[in-house]
């Protein structure tokens, strides 16, 4: 097996407390893992009073060049990221290219991302010999992914508990030998994270359907599921209807629930342009982040020269965790009550043409009192008005939202508020104006466009199936929470996953890990060795994949991967830099090998498709909508734009029409004695992979295992700051999850609030701690009490 948990997972088997644990933990209370590096220095903390990016982020891209060795390198990917014709795609997020042309539109966090891939350290068979899994499992993640680039393929043996070299045709069989022994396909499940380009997506998918399932779980069942279901609900469409132009014109925008500094470092710069045009910025979060207050454009080399800041806001306001969607109903309820003096508050021509259900949406806002509001949101009536008259006195604006919003219990509802906010003035259908969700990932979004889904449609299907002349199946499959579950139980025998850390970013991680080891395969394509590689089934193969900066040479000569970016760009990415080892195969060359052993009778033409990734787009176009003619218009400056009906006031929701909706105010109010904890990243991080321990945007330096809390909630509980303090969740189920130790940091956050790093805290969700309208985690939402160690 796996060898032992990593240090800071231990199992408490006393008797204290056994009565508020489920029984089927028999007791244990779960603590969570050390992942960062180790700390350079004594924990420190100073509040960041800097702008955003500016010389802190040069300085930092500067560090990080010299420690990777990346002083030629790293410049010339600095140019070549993000252009488009010859250039990549940058692997951190899914903000979109700059439409000016812009020559160097990348960020810290970009560079970061690229020069950790670029890295000239190997791990090799070498280096596998000499460390077995029992060893690295004692590793921090920090150091797993620090020795660099996979080269080979490598299968686990029991007997010496060390990963050893596979042949290619080997891992392949073994994965296929394993898969056609199933007694029903259902029992395989195939993860995927954001990294997959288009082409590799869609062949996944067309391997995973023709192989009988639909067990398609994604990186956004954790993310922004609850954006998709909302928006489909609403308006049709699972995806925003504005692009980057309409940030450039709109009077009004509204971020909320995104550090945006951190998590799209890019959008900084049309902060910057929107503030310099005069319109009004207002940013919603229970933290206000260094995103949220001034900036210094990078590339902007005179305002660098002048050290001339520019503001990212004109409003900030700090709602309690939960509470946005409360702040929402009350500007709704604003408006709405301005238009019994003032008509011109409302759209109603647009109302009466264009939506559904409105008298419904108005009754229950009328409904809604201040009182409760004011409780529920945390937020003060006189901010919340003035809100409010933002809204009203801009012609067009904007609502854009992250994982602040959507990883909640009623994430699905809060979306549909913002859609119902929209809605009031028309903000819908125009220039300037509309909903605009930030994916966190580069091409999460195309992943779920090219077919990775676990409840695809029926005329997705029917497309598919005309197309690719396969059977696929129509019962809808597995999301990642009851993937897990069902892996625990034993009902998923396999696991495969394509890119990501699965087992460090899943929630209630000594049940993941647990679930992983149940099953009696593990497959994982990466491009570094990480946790799930540790973490793993009775057998296990690590399949190695070229990055998105390495050329991808194929029989028809150097392929271009297409990507999708949050506001449904979709362009061409093409690697620069020869492969890290011979032994690497891209994730389309990878997905075909396991098709061609999975399905030897298949008549689907895998090795034809790898060839030339022009034939994968030709069969797109004729399967997904939005996709038309796209090998031309892939081409195209820029890329081209998948039509979004919405966007043309096109609404295939059951009325035709867009749909108001009239949700009652979930209580977020914490119980006496509790808080509300939200997890987040630290600036020096990316999803799981973890830079240094620092977050310079919060003023933390060597310390990830701390949670950031209100001074007068520290007050109540005697913890002055860095005093050690244990945390305790406690989930649906009435089971507890603790970490202990954690260094308290008094911080501007909500009374009530709290918050902390994932994935350390990850081991504080529960697995039976999701969402019922979208099946997402709570990782934004958690019930703890926090008290001195």
């Amino acid at each position: 097996m796996a060898g032992p948990d990593p240090p800071g997972i231990a199992w408490d088997d006393g008797d204290e407390g056994v009565s508020a644990v489920n029984a089927s933990d028999q007791g244990r209370q779960r603590r969570g893992p050390q992942v960062g590096p180790t700390p350079a220095g004594e924990p420190d903390f100073h509040p960041y009073h800097h702008p955003a990016a500016g010389w802190g982020a040069a300085k930092s891209v500067s560090k990080v060049l010299v420690r990777e060795h990346a002083l030629l390198d790293g410049p010339r990917a600095i140019m070549r990221m993000n252009h488009e014709g010859d250039g990549f795609d940058c692997p951190g997020c899914a903000w979109p290219d700059d439409t000016k042309g812009l020559h160097l539109d990348i960020c810290e966090n970009g560079i970061k991302h690229v020069t950790w891939e670029m890295t000239g350290k190997r791990v090799d068979r070498k280096f596998f010999a000499e460390h077995s899994v029992t060893e690295l499992s004692g590793w921090s993640d920090f150091a797993l992914e620090d020795q660099g680039r996979l080269t080979e393929p490598m299968v686990y043996d029991p007997e010496s508990d060390h990963y050893v070299p596979i042949t290619w045709h080997d891992a392949f069989e073994l994965v296929g030998r394993t898969l056609r022994s199933l007694d029903d396909p259902n029992q395989a499940s195939f993860y995927t994270s954001g990294r997959l380009g288009n082409e590799a997506t869609f062949l996944y998918q067309l391997m995973v359907r023709e192989l009988g399932t639909n067990n398609l779980p994604d990186c956004s069942n954790m993310c922004h599921e609850a954006s998709g279901r909302a928006l489909d609900a609403s308006l049709g469409t699972g995806k925003g209807t504005v692009d980057l132009k309409d940030w450039e014109s709109t009077d009004a925008l509204f971020i909320m629930g995104v550090n945006a500094a951190s998590n799209a470092p890019r959008m900084l710069t049309a902060l910057a342009e929107a503030y310099h045009r005069g319109a009004q910025i207002v940013h919603i979060n229970p933290l206000v982040e260094a995103a949220a207050t001034r900036t210094i454009v990078p590339h902007d080399f005179l305002d660098m020269a002048l050290f001339k800041t520019t503001r990212t806001s004109t409003f900030n306001i700090q709602p309690r965790i939960g509470g946005d969607m409360a702040l929402l109903r009350g500007m709704a309820k604003a408006v709405l009550e301005q238009a019994k003096t003032d008509p011109k508050a409302l759209d109603q021509e647009f109302i009466e043409r264009h939506t559904a259900y409105f008298d419904a949406y108005r009754t229950v806002c009328e409904d809604t009192s201040w009182e409760e509001i004011e409780r529920q949101s945390g937020v003060s009536r006189a901010d919340i008005l003035r809100a409010a008259q933002v809204y009203r006195e801009a012609d067009r604006s904007i609502i854009s939202w992250c994982l602040g919003v959507s990883q909640h219990e009623h994430g699905v509802d809060t979306v549909r508020e913002i859609v119902n906010l929209l809605l009031l003035r028309g903000n819908l259908g125009r220039e300037g104006a509309g909903p605009s969700p930030v994916r966190g990932h580069s091409n999460v979004q195309g992943n779920r466009t090219c077919g990775i889904d676990h409840r695809p449609g029926t005329e997705f299907l029917d497309r598919l199936a005309e197309v690719c002349g396969i059977d696929p199946p129509r019962k809808h499959g597995l999301d990642t929470v009851n993937t897990i579950q069902a892996m625990h139980r034993g009902d998923v025998k396999v696991f495969v996953g394509m890119g990501g850390n699965f087992a460090l970013a899943a929630p209630d991680t000594p049940y993941t890990y647990e679930a992983l080891r149940s099953c009696e395969l593990t497959v994982q394509v990466s491009t570094k060795l990480n946790r799930s590689h540790l973490v793993h089934g009775r057998q296990a193969v690590i399949l190695p994949c070229l990055g998105r900066t390495e050329k991808d040479h194929q029989r028809g000569g150097i392929q271009a991967t297409s990507v999708e970016d949050s506001m449904s760009m979709v362009h061409l990415s093409v690697g620069m830099k020869r492969p890290a080892s011979k032994h690497l195969l891209s994730e389309p060359a990878i997905i075909a090998g396991m098709a061609r052993a999975a399905l030897p009778d298949s008549g689907t033409p895998w090795d034809w498709y790898v060839e030339d990734y022009d034939r994968i787009r030709d069969t797109m176009a004729q399967v997904l909508d939005g996709f038309e003619d796209c090998n031309r218009r892939v081409r195209l400056p820029l890329g081209f734009r998948i039509k979004q009906p919405a966007r043309e006031l096109v609404f295939r929701t059951p009325s035709g029409l867009a749909e108001f909706s009239a949700a009652p105010l979930p209580d977020v109010v914490p119980e006496p004695g509790t808080l509300a904890l939200g997890t987040m990243r630290s600036h020096d991080q990316w999803n799981t992979t973890i830079y240094s321990d620092n977050d310079r945007y919060r003023g933390v330096k060597n310390l990830r295992t701390l949670v950031f809390m209100n001074k007068d909630d520290m007050r109540d509980r005697a913890i002055a700051e860095f005093d050690p303090v244990d945390i305790v969740s406690t989930a649906k189920d009435a089971s507890e999850r603790r970490l202990d130790g954690y260094l308290a940091i008094p911080y501007d956050i909500p009374r009530g609030c709290a918050a902390g790093y994932m994935p350390e805290m990850n081991v504080l969700c529960a697995i039976g701690d999701y969402s019922e309208q979208s099946d997402q985690p709570l990782m934004k939402h958690l019930k703890v009490t926090i008290t001195r160690s």
